[in-house]
């Protein structure tokens, strides 16, 4: 259950947004139908979490180019990825990326304070990952195993998206 890319080719009698949106439903329902049978939904998703904040907290740990620290003292490869990933959030659904737009915050201001902190943020994020992959491994427990935790690897900034768009669905909020 590959995510395809989203196709903007034009559909009569509708516009490319509806293109859009019936594509960004598809994978949103493909992503819910791959974690229907999640074991421990409560360790699962703490898991998530700390899968998407030890990978971003990696990433941001990486050496950089001067020409980066020239620009800014926050860009990094970690913060590259958090605006790539606000970038592709709002290619899928305006609404969407809007409520992502805390979380994204969220973990910027969360890296920004532990690389500033004494902690190795290389070691600390090192170390979410690895407890991350216990964490996805035992919420699938059954259903998938190692191929299930290698998936949720690949879609981990999905994730999150998914979880809102239930939380819309569930409020009448359309994305």
């Amino acid at each position: 259950m590959a995510i395809r890319a989203c196709k903007m080719s034009p559909v009569p009698d509708s516009g490319q947004g509806a293109v859009l949106m019936a594509e960004t439903d598809r994978w949103l329902s493909e992503y819910g139908e791959s974690h229907r049978d999640i074991k421990s939904g409560a360790i699962y998703w703490v898991a998530v979490l700390a899968l998407v904040i030890g990978t971003v907290g990696m990433f941001w740990s990486l050496p950089v180019p001067a020409e980066f620290r020239r620009i800014s003292p926050i860009l990094n490869w970690g913060s590259a990825l958090l605006m790539a990933t606000v970038v592709y959030y709002f290619i899928i659904s305006m609404s969407l990326a809007i409520g992502m737009l805390p979380l994204i915050f969220a973990l910027a201001a969360m890296h920004i304070w532990l690389a500033k902190s004494p902690w190795n943020i290389g070691l600390v994020s090192s170390g979410l990952f690895a407890v991350s992959l216990l964490g996805l491994y035992l919420g699938h427990r059954g259903g998938g195993g190692l191929r299930a935790v290698v998936r949720d690897i690949q879609l981990m900034m999905i994730a999150p998206v998914w979880l809102l768009s239930k939380l819309y669905r569930k409020i009448g909020i359309p994305f």
